[in-house]
């Protein structure tokens, strides 16, 4: 129910914002078309099975955060694409980094992987199921512990309850070793 009710705050939000007012003309005029919409795609839009009220709360908190990382990450990522393209910094460690995925769901690999993607400069190539990795192109591979990290900061944000760093760390570690050897 929190979740249905973040999703049509949500919309209503859009909508306002889609006219540039708050008033509370616009306000109710977009929950009733937020409400109206939801109605008729409720199969589409709500969950099979719906998650549990804990994951619906984490996911509506902390989307200011998720969306602050992502706006940063974008800014960076434009940044190093202009320097690369205007010449100022030459294109020194491009490549491809293996970002393990072992202790992640794969209910939190989609959506980790479309934010990577979202970020100028960097690119989600494939997810190798057997290996349990994630390969990521990026414009610079010279620092591939930084890449991971940041990935991994999407992954705590998105997989609430199914985070295990432990096992992330061990797994972190062994991909290092096996770079280090190729």
């Amino acid at each position: 129910m929190i979740l249905l009710l973040g999703i049509w705050a949500a919309s209503t939000a859009i909508f306002c914002m889609l006219f540039g007012t708050f008033s509370w003309q616009y306000i109710v005029v977009g929950g009733v078309i937020s409400a109206g919409i939801m109605w008729i795609f409720k199969h589409q839009i709500t969950p099979k099975p719906v998650p549990d009220t804990g994951l619906s709360m984490h996911l509506i908190v902390y989307a200011p955060v998720l969306i602050w990382y992502l706006f940063i990450d974008i800014l960076r990522g434009t940044w190093q694409v202009i320097m690369t393209t205007l010449g100022v910094r030459p294109l020194r460690h491009p490549g491809i980094i293996k970002i393990p995925l072992e202790a992640h769901s794969p209910y939190g690999v989609g959506p980790v992987g479309y934010f990577i993607t979202l970020s100028p400069g960097s690119f989600l190539v494939d997810v190798d199921w057997e290996n349990q990795v994630m390969l990521v192109h990026v414009l610079d591979a010279s620092d591939p512990e930084a890449i991971r990290r940041d990935a991994e900061k999407y992954y705590r944000l998105w997989e609430y309850g199914r985070y295990q760093p432990r096992l992330v760390d061990e797994r972190l570690a062994e991909v290092v070793e096996e770079t280090k050897h190729e």
